[in-house]
């Protein structure tokens, strides 16, 4: 059955609407783009929430759930996203975001299949045995995203020593959301925290979260908030390839992000009595400064060679 197509316009400010209830955090960064690369972010933004909410059973990240048809959800979310990619009009606001996207970007169709097999890890009710197979669950849920985000923003699909630069900032954000986000994860029988790290601290099974256990924790936090800051600190190598604008989102998301983390590691085994989040004035902080990184991104993060310590995203 085809579907009228809904006008340019109204997608966009679905979109809109989507990224301002789900991330007030990407929300601010992405004003800064100039207005074609900022209606794309949005536009990938819905597409990678509407997939995200579809796979938890949330609205816009909240109130996520035990769901008990992940598969049916999974099939659903990854016939809508090749409708898009094949450039038909798919009838679901944040599906036909994605097939604009696609048609005014160079995006390679393997970013979003990548993304759609983080959902499907998740669907299989997956976890981590190694750190090597955290990263790889952050690269298909995240790091692939930054990937889209920087051919949104311009960058070559080709140019790999962006894109790998642009993921290591998809992985710091989601290193630092699994390490503030380890009690609600818990809440639904989830766990990214990788067995071999559960074993090494001699957590019973399953008991990560009970409080004669939380110093234990706060370290695992404190390794993942790390490790997200090296993968933050080597995205910013990056900038230097990106517009003024375009190096200044990327920059405020990082402020804010990182800062999400650095706090986790902060309050120890008081990181989840309650929920860490960034104010408002603390956004416009990052964002300020943001900018006087951006114009000194140069001299600040000068082009030098990736470490090869850091876990690197799969290639074509």
């Amino acid at each position: 059955m085809s579907h009228p197509a809904p006008s340019r316009e109204a997608i966009v400010a679905t979109a809109h609407e989507s990224i301002a209830r789900g991330s007030k955090s990407f929300a601010a960064a992405s004003l800064l783009f100039d207005k074609p690369t900022r209606e794309r972010a949005w536009l990938l933004y819905a597409w990678c929430r509407r997939c995200d909410d579809i796979a938890d059973g949330q609205d816009h990240g909240h109130g996520m759930t035990v769901v008990h048809d992940a598969p049916e959800r999974l099939a659903a979310l990854s016939a809508m996203t090749e409708q898009a990619l094949a450039g038909e009009v798919v009838g679901e606001p944040a599906f036909d975001a994605l097939r604009i996207v696609a048609a005014e970007t160079r995006m390679p169709k393997r970013f979003a299949r990548d993304l759609v097999a983080g959902f499907a890890l998740d669907a299989e009710d997956w976890r981590p045995r190694s750190e090597n197979d955290l990263y790889r669950y952050c690269y298909h849920v995240a790091g692939v995203v930054g990937c889209m985000m920087a051919v949104v923003m311009g960058v070559d699909p080709d140019d790999d020593d962006t894109l790998d630069r642009a993921c290591d900032l998809g992985m710091a954000f989601q290193l630092a959301n699994i390490a503030r986000d380890i009690e609600e994860d818990d809440r639904v029988g989830r766990c990214y925290l990788p067995i071999e790290w559960l074993v090494e601290m001699d957590f019973p099974p399953g008991q990560h979260m009970k409080p004669p256990f939380r110093s234990r924790l706060a370290v695992l936090s404190k390794r993942m908030a790390d490790r997200a800051s090296a993968f933050e600190a080597s995205a910013r190598q990056g900038t230097p390839s990106l517009s003024f604008r375009s190096a200044w989102a990327v920059l405020s998301a990082a402020g804010i992000y990182g800062a999400i983390g650095r706090t986790v590691a902060a309050r120890g085994e008081h990181a989840w009595d309650h929920r860490v989040t960034t104010s408002g004035m603390q956004k416009l902080g990052f964002i300020v400064t943001a900018a006087r990184e951006a114009a000194g991104r140069e001299k600040l993060y000068p082009r030098q060679p990736r470490d090869p310590r850091l876990w690197t995203r799969p290639k074509g």
